[in-house]
């Protein structure tokens, strides 16, 4: 099963659709509004002259919002057709944002820097298959007393149906997930199915592959919103910030993270 090849078409065939979503509003990204959410805002602080490497940076919007706070950064993902509109919207917002196409275990060979802070957030590790690894390569790119910045979705989440109704899968990782579906989580009516392969990560598994690379973790958070809207049934009770209509707040959807290089 070539994993990279499956998961790399379906984010290509996401990437127009996506564009046009509501969600990644590219309208109002491209008059000036941040697509950073107050979580990553918090925890990022003043990045004005900071090297920062975001790592699964989709079609750039993220980096280009940190480009915009003052930063030098440079975006990764897997997507080439996702890095190609990333460095059209660099140039069309007038940032000098830097993007790599490549398979983040592969990233030594594209990148030869260390970085003050490696940067990356929701729905990213579950398309990797090796926390280990991940880990040796966000180690690999920091300075010394360099950060990590991590904002993902909260692996008790990921144990659920769509419908958050049953317990449908591991929270351990126990394997590649293979599945088959429509449209995407941005526009749920995209005439679009794509195959794709994914692994449920444990919040020990996350920590343990950070601490073994020579991180010390410095904050752990866990929130009971996602600021994305993305569930089954779902209230904003706040501003960008959704629940699911039926669990409200008894779990955790969200959780952060901060580690950095010993």
């Amino acid at each position: 099963m070539d994993y990279l090849k499956i998961n790399q078409n379906s984010w290509n065939s996401k990437v127009p659709y996506h564009l046009q979503s509501k969600m990644y509003d590219m309208k109002g990204f491209l008059a000036g509004k941040t697509s950073l959410k107050s979580i990553e805002l918090d925890l990022l602080g003043d990045v004005k002259g900071k090297k920062i490497l975001h790592l699964q940076c989709h079609f750039g919007q993220d980096s280009i919002s940190l480009s915009r706070m003052g930063a030098e950064v440079v975006g990764i993902d897997l997507s080439d057709v996702a890095i190609a509109e990333a460095q059209k919207i660099a140039k069309q917002t007038k940032q000098n944002t830097r993007f790599i196409q490549c398979n983040i275990y592969d990233l030594p060979k594209f990148l030869d820097e260390k970085l003050d802070l490696v940067f990356t957030s929701y729905g990213v590790i579950g398309w990797l298959p090796d926390l280990n690894e991940w880990a040796k390569i966000i180690s690999h790119f920091l300075k010394p007393k360099g950060k990590l910045i991590f904002v993902e979705f909260h692996p008790v989440l990921w144990m659920f149906d769509a419908k958050i109704e049953k317990i449908g899968y591991n929270y351990f990782n126990d394997g590649p997930i293979i599945e088959t579906s429509s449209g995407t989580y941005a526009d749920k009516n995209a005439p679009i199915t794509q195959e794709y392969v994914m692994w449920n990560h444990s919040t020990s598994e996350v920590i343990n592959a950070l601490i073994k690379s020579g991180l010390e973790i410095k904050s752990f958070n866990e929130y009971d919103y996602s600021p994305y809207d993305i569930l089954h049934n779902s209230i904003e009770y706040e501003r960008d910030k959704f629940r699911a209509h039926h669990v409200g707040n008894k779990m955790p959807l969200v959780f952060s993270l901060v580690a950095e290089k010993n």
